[in-house]
């Protein structure tokens, strides 16, 4: 049971990171952004590669993956994502999922379709054993748990306690108002989008050996995606941290104790906090 649980927190905070920029974007830009998985398996390929082909450490990827897939979405906030903000939410969502499709079909063809395989370091591969059993750590979940929870709590003191938080709260709760009082709203924006796409690049990285890594990764997690940012909210952090949570205890809770019902136990959950909870679990008051 606690070995199932200590499972359930790391793929929870996996889930986190990869979804946390996605909910930052919705609720700031009130963009519906379903190519975010795109910018999470960029950062996953990019490690591998780097890892296979250059022989770099692990540990050197992975800050080499955030950077280069915020830059990525810098750019492509730039070039393409600001034209769209004030569209209907329609489009959007073909936009957004044309270029996930887009990203499928080029990785699948410069990479592959076979799922990609990355070597650990020695030290990230054992498993630790407490209580006669009872609970197993795997040495790799636990440093996802611990770089994750580093993240989510610089993450909570950028927002809380920087002026770049401040910006952004302001920005947030009403652009007009903020970009009157010389706030740069746009680059605070773009900033943003670059910053979530980086942390989905890094949780790419991070997750490529427990969530795998092949072409369809942006298709075949855009619902948990999606499921972290409806039920925790897009207006803080605490919210979809805790909603990340809850969908990885039950996620690998219910594929342990009732495998034949797969994925049914988190929508049926999923539903049942969104007839109690339409907004999410936290929503700030003052938000939009």
């Amino acid at each position: 049971m606690l070995t199932i649980l200590f499972d359930g927190i790391a793929y929870g905070m996996l889930l986190f990171i990869l979804a946390v920029g996605l909910s930052v974007t919705m609720g700031l830009m009130n963009f519906i952004n379903l190519a975010h998985g795109a910018f999470a398996m960029a950062g996953g390929y990019l490690t591998v590669v780097l890892m296979q082909r250059f022989e770099l450490p692990f540990l050197w990827c992975l800050p080499l993956a955030f950077v280069a897939t915020a830059l990525l979405g810098a750019v492509l906030e730039r070039t393409l994502y600001r034209h769209m903000y004030k569209k209907p939410h329609l489009d959007q969502v073909l936009f957004s999922i044309g270029l996930a499709f887009m990203s499928v079909a080029s990785v699948d063809y410069l990479m592959g379709s076979q799922q990609q395989i990355m070597q650990l370091p020695d030290w990230l591969r054992g498993r630790t054993e407490l209580w006669d059993g009872a609970l197993g750590m795997g040495h790799y979940r636990l440093f996802i748990i611990a770089v994750c929870a580093a993240l989510t709590v610089g993450l909570q003191f950028i927002l809380a306690k920087t002026r770049f938080g401040s910006r952004l709260r302001a920005s947030v709760d009403d652009a007009r108002v903020a970009a009157g009082l010389g706030i740069r709203v746009n680059l605070i924006f773009a900033a943003t989008f670059a910053v979530g796409s980086g942390l989905a690049g890094l949780g790419g990285a991070l997750g490529a050996e427990v969530l795998g890594l092949d072409p369809t990764f942006p298709l075949k997690f855009m619902v948990y995606f999606l499921i972290v940012v409806a039920v925790g909210g897009t207006s803080s952090i605490t919210g979809p941290l805790w909603a990340a949570l809850l969908l990885g205890i039950a996620d690998v809770a219910g594929k342990y104790y009732m495998p034949k019902l797969g994925s049914f136990i988190v929508y049926s959950l999923m539903i049942a906090i969104l007839i109690w909870r339409p907004q999410g679990l936290f929503v700030r008051k003052g938000g939009r």
